[in-house]
This record gives structure tokens, C-alpha cells and sequence, in this order.
């Protein structure tokens, strides 16, 4: 029987409790940390990529807690994961990035901002790399978060480095 077949014979309750053990059974595998799971799931896929395509970086998870920075390459270099959720196109913020009304030059808190846009199914579609100077150009002000995020544009994806697109 297919997984959609499935719940659908649940009854309201049982989808809850299916969930919630897909939930522990996801922390137990280590495929999630936390229960934000749309960022969680980025995460992996970006971390994932980067570690079977030839010539990208190996990454590793950051430890937990790390401000801005969600995974490591070998060399060091600092990757900042957000995940966005089709048809969405504009990411989570980025704390600690600098104020809107910041004239001095901002501490490198990244090597590189990476986006990965998936579908509803969880299944990477676009995943998009920003080097620490790309994302200072093409960062927008949410001024109600008082932090900065980046939206997706034509302009931005002509310039950034697309490393998977489905």
C-alpha cells in the first residue's frame, strides 16, 4: 500500500500520532535535530549535495547553537542554510547580520549563504549558493524581524552559483 493510501484511511487522530513517530523516528536516524523541519530538511539536502557532487566542498552539521552558521566545510569555511517551501521565494532572516543603519563595513558572520527551495513533498528543487559578498548585495531589510533575508530573483539567480537544479 502507497503512503498516501495509508493516511488516507487514518482516522484525524492517527495522523497526528503518525506524525509525531515520524517525527522521533526522523531525530532517531540523526535526519533532524530540532523540530523545525522545513529548515531541518534543507539542511540535509544542502549538507547531503555538497557531499556527492565532485569538486563541491564536503560539509558537516555545525554543532548545534552555532549563531548564522548551520554547516562546515573541511577548510573551515562557514555555510549559513536557509530553506524555502515552493511557491515561496523569499528565505528565513539572518540574525546578527548587520542593521539597516549600519555604515561601517560588517564582520564576515559566512563564506557562503546557501538556498534550498523544495517542494511540498520535501524533495529538493533549486539549490542555490551565495558567496558572503553576494549575500550582502542582494540582502533585504524585514523590518518587523529586524534582521535581513534574501529573495529569490531573476537577477539573483543569474548571478549566484546554482549547484543542483531539478
Amino acid at each position: 500500500m502507497k503512503v498516501k493510501e495509508f493516511i488516507e484511511n487514518l482516522s484525524n487522530k492517527d495522523v497526528w500520532l503518525a506524525y509525531a513517530e515520524a517525527i522521533l523516528e526522523l531525530k532517531e536516524r540523526g535526519l533532524i535535530r530540532t523540530r523545525n523541519i522545513v529548515g531541518e530538511r534543507g539542511e540535509f539536502l544542502a549538507i547531503e549535495t555538497y557531499n556527492y557532487i565532485p569538486g563541491l566542498p564536503n560539509l558537516q552539521a555545525a554543532p548545534e547553537g552555532t549563531q548564522n552558521v548551520d554547516a562546515l566545510s573541511r577548510k573551515g569555511e562557514r555555510y549559513s542554510i536557509k530553506t524555502i517551501t515552493k511557491p515561496g521565494k523569499t528565505t528565513g532572516v539572518f540574525y546578527g547580520c548587520g542593521d539597516i543603519d549600519d555604515d561601517v563595513e560588517l564582520e564576515k558572520k559566512f563564506e557562503y549563504a546557501i538556498i534550498v527551495i523544495i517542494n511540498r513533498k520535501f524533495e529538493p528543487e533549486i539549490i542555490v549558493e551565495l558567496e558572503w559578498d553576494q549575500f550582502i548585495k542582494y540582502r533585504k531589510w524585514h523590518s518587523v524581524m529586524k534582521a535581513w533575508n534574501i529573495s529569490l530573483t531573476k537577477n539573483l539567480l543569474a548571478d549566484a552559483n546554482i549547484i543542483f537544479k531539478k
